[in-house]
C-alpha cells in the first residue's frame, strides 16, 4: 500500500509533532499511522471516502459519487455500466480500495477477460498502491498447483481460466468477501459456464463492470441482476410478465417500476452528462518495402510456418505424410506463431525462436530447415523498418519539446532499436515486463521530466497513464486489436490536452500490413472509443477468438490473391459486428437513458 496518507494536523497535533521531535514519541510516522486510524474510525459509513489521500492521482467526482453509491445504497452488490471510456475500472478500484483500507474485505477477486489480466494489475498497483496481486498467468499461482486459488486473498482471474471445470469446483468452496467482474456482458446468458460459475461463487459482496447490460434482449438483463441480488426481480416468468411487452423480448413495459428496481443495483453515466471531450486523434499508417534479403526471409521462414501449422496439403502431395504429420504434432503452435510475429518486427527477433524449434522438432528435413534459417538471421544486415523509424523520428524531434513512445513485442527487438537510439544521441528510456516495479516507476518518472523517448515491450500498454506524451509508434503490430487499442488508451484519455498522433509501421506482405488494412480502411478502428474494440470483438459470430480467425485467414491462403480475399472476408465480419454494437448502444440508450446517474 502507499505511505500512510498525509492527515492535515490541528495546532495540537503540531504541539504533538514537536514533542516527538524532542524525542518523546517512537517516531512521526508512526504518529501518523495512529492519527489516520483515529480517522478511520471516526467515519461512519461511506458518506466520506478514506482512501482518496493514499491515491497516486484524482478521481473524478462523478466517478467518487459513483463508488459512494456502490458502497452506501447498494451496500457492495450492484452494476458500474458508464459508457465506453468513462472510468469504469477507476470506480471498482475505489470500492477495492476502500474495502481494504477499512478492513472490510480480506480476500477478493478481480475476475476479467485474459488480455485485461494485467492492465487490471498495473492499474490497481500504480493508481490505487495495491501491489499484492497475483494474476492467474504467474508462477506463483501455477506452482501452487490446485491449492492457488485458496492461497492468494488478492487475485486477478482470467474469465476463461476460472470458469474451467476443474476450477469450478474449487472456487465455489472458497467465501470470498468481494468478487468484481469486468465486462460483465460476458454472463448475459444463464445457460453459459461463465455465468453458472460466478452464480456458484460464495461472495459476500459483488461489482459488475460492462457498458452494455443489455445487448439482445431483458431476458440478459435480468440474468446479470439475479447474480447481484437474486429475486430482485423475482422469477424469469415473473419477470416477463410484468416487464417484457408479449412478443418483443426487447420492449419494456411497467418502466416507471423496473427503473426503481434497476436503481437498487445500477449507476450509469452517459459521456454528454460528464461533459468529457477528448482531443483529435490522427493515425498515419507508414507503408514500406523491405529489402530483398528481408523479403526472402520473411517468405521463407512463412513458408516454413505454413508446412508445420496447416492440416496436410491436400494440393500437394506428402512424400512421407506420416512422419510430416508426426512433425506438426510434436511443434509448438504458439511458438510457431511467435515466429510468425517476431519476423515482422526484425530478422534477429526471430533467432531464438528459430534455434528452440529446430532442436525440439522431430523432422530431420524440418529441423534442418529451422536450423538454416537460424543461421540465416544473423546474416541479414538490412533492416527496413528500423531505417524508416530513424527518418520519421528525425521529423518528429525537430520539436525539442516532443515524446514519443516506441512500442515493440520483442525484447530483441528492443534492444536492436536501443542500439540505434543510442547512435542517434536521443535520450531515451526502457520499460519492460522484466523490471520490478520501483524500475518501472523510474522509467517513467524519467521519461516524463527529460528523456525524448520511451522504448517500451507490450508492458508500457496496461495500467499506465502517459498523458503528458501525445505520440506514439507502432514499431509492432500485434494480432490482437484490443492490444493495439490499450497503447493508444495510455495517450488519448481523459486529462490528454493535444492532438494525439499514431503511427503504424507497416512492411508490404506481411500479416501486420494485412491486418492493418482492415482495421484501418474497413472499421476505422483508429476513429474508435477507448474500449469500444472489445465490445465489436465480441459481436463476431465465432466463438473463436479474432487472432485464431487472422492465423486461419493467413495460414490458409493458396496464393497472394486468396489471401487478400480472406483478409477482406475477415474485413466484412469486421463490419458487421461494429454494426451490430451500434445497434446494442443504441438500445442500451433507449433502454436507460440518465436515469441511473450517481447524484
Amino acid at each position: 500500500m502507499n505511505a500512510t496518507p498525509d492527515i492535515r494536523l490541528t495546532p495540537v497535533d503540531e504541539s504533538i509533532f514537536n514533542a516527538i521531535n524532542a524525542g518523546k514519541f517512537a517516531s512521526r510516522e508512526l504518529y501518523r499511522l495512529r492519527l489516520w486510524a483515529e480517522h478511520a474510525q471516526l467515519v461512519s459509513g461511506f458518506d466520506e471516502l478514506i482512501c482518496l489521500e493514499q491515491l497516486s492521482f484524482a478521481p473524478f467526482d462523478y466517478q467518487m459519487r459513483a463508488a459512494q453509491i456502490m458502497l452506501r445504497r447498494f451496500r457492495g452488490r450492484g452494476m458500474f455500466c458508464d459508457e465506453v471510456g468513462l472510468g469504469k475500472t477507476i470506480e471498482a478500484g475505489l470500492v477495492i480500495k476502500e474495502y481494504l483500507s477499512r478492513n472490510i474485505v480480506q480476500r477478493l477477486m478481480v475476475v476479467t477477460p485474459a488480455s485485461l489480466v494485467e492492465q487490471w494489475r498495473e492499474e490497481l498497483a500504480v493508481k490505487f498502491g495495491l501491489t499484492g496481486f497475483v494474476t492467474t498467468a504467474d508462477a506463483d499461482f501455477r506452482a501452487a498447483g490446485s491449492e492457488a486459488w485458496e492461497k492468494f486473498p488478492l487475485l486477478i482471474a482470467s474469465l476463461a481460466t476460472a470458469r474451467r471445470a476443474e476450477h469450478r469446483a474449487r472456487l465455489a468452496q472458497i467465501p470470498f468477501d468481494l468478487v468484481v467482474l469486468d465486462e460483465a456482458h460476458h454472463l448475459k446468458n444463464r445457460n453459459s459456464a461463465s455465468w453458472k460459475f460466478v452464480n456458484e461463487l460464495q461472495r459476500k459482496y459483488i461489482v459488475l463492470l460492462t457498458a452494455t447490460p443489455v445487448e439482445n434482449n431483458l431476458d440478459e438483463l435480468y440474468n446479470l441482476i439475479t447474480l447481484l441480488k437474486p429475486g430482485q426481480l423475482k422469477t424469469p416468468r415473473e419477470f416477463r410478465k410484468q416487464f417484457v411487452v408479449s412478443g418483443d423480448p426487447r420492449l419494456p413495459k411497467n418502466r416507471g417500476q423496473l427503473r426503481e428496481l434497476l436503481g437498487d443495483v445500477m449507476v450509469r453515466h452517459t459521456r454528454s452528462q460528464v461533459n468529457i471531450n477528448l482531443p483529435p486523434r490522427q493515425a498515419n499508417t507508414v507503408r514500406l518495402n523491405l529489402s530483398n534479403e528481408e523479403a526472402e526471409f520473411y517468405k521463407a521462414v512463412s513458408d516454413c510456418v505454413r508446412g508445420l501449422l496447416a492440416p496436410l496439403n491436400q494440393s500437394a502431395p506428402e512424400e512421407n505424410p506420416v512422419e510430416k504429420e508426426s512433425a506438426i504434432r510434436q511443434t509448438d503452435r504458439f511458438a510457431l506463431l511467435t515466429l510468425q510475429r517476431e519476423i515482422g518486427s526484425s530478422p534477429k527477433a526471430a533467432e531464438a525462436t528459430l534455434r528452440s524449434l529446430g532442436a525440439r522438432i522431430t523432422n530431420e528435413e524440418s529441423r534442418h530447415q529451422l536450423i538454416s534459417l537460424a543461421e540465416r538471421s544473423t546474416q541479414i544486415h538490412s533492416w527496413a523498418k528500423a531505417e524508416a523509424l530513424e527518418k520519421l523520428l528525425k521529423t518528429i524531434l525537430r520539436d525539442p519539446t516532443e515524446k514519443v513512445i516506441i512500442f515493440t513485442h520483442f525484447r530483441r527487438t528492443l534492444e536492436k532499436l536501443a542500439e540505434l537510439l543510442r547512435r542517434m544521441d536521443v535520450d531515451f528510456v526502457q520499460y519492460h515486463g522484466e523490471m520490478d516495479m520501483p524500475s518501472k516507476n523510474q522509467a517513467i518518472a524519467d521519461f516524463e521530466s527529460r528523456a525524448s523517448i520511451l522504448l517500451s515491450t507490450e508492458a508500457a500498454g496496461e495500467g499506465r497513464n502517459l498523458q503528458f506524451c501525445r505520440t506514439m509508434v507502432n514499431f509492432d503490430i500485434p494480432w490482437n486489436p484490443m492490444r493495439i487499442e490499450q497503447r493508444v488508451g495510455r495517450i488519448h484519455r481523459i486529462g490528454q490536452t493535444r492532438d494525439v498522433r499514431i503511427y503504424n509501421l507497416s512492411a508490404r506482405g506481411t500479416v501486420e500490413d494485412y491486418l492493418l488494412e482492415i482495421l484501418d480502411q474497413k472499421l476505422n478502428m483508429f476513429e474508435l472509443v477507448i474500449g469500444e474494440m472489445d465490445m465489436i470483438l465480441g459481436q463476431i459470430e465465432d466463438e473463436r477468438d479474432f487472432e485464431d480467425l487472422l492465423v486461419d485467414a493467413w495460414i490458409g491462403a493458396q496464393n497472394a490473391e486468396d489471401l487478400r480475399e480472406k483478409f477482406n472476408q475477415l474485413g466484412d465480419k469486421l463490419i458487421e459486428a461494429r454494426k451490430t454494437h451500434q445497434k446494442t448502444q443504441e438500445y442500451d440508450e433507449a433502454l436507460f437513458g440518465e436515469d441511473f446517474t450517481a447524484e
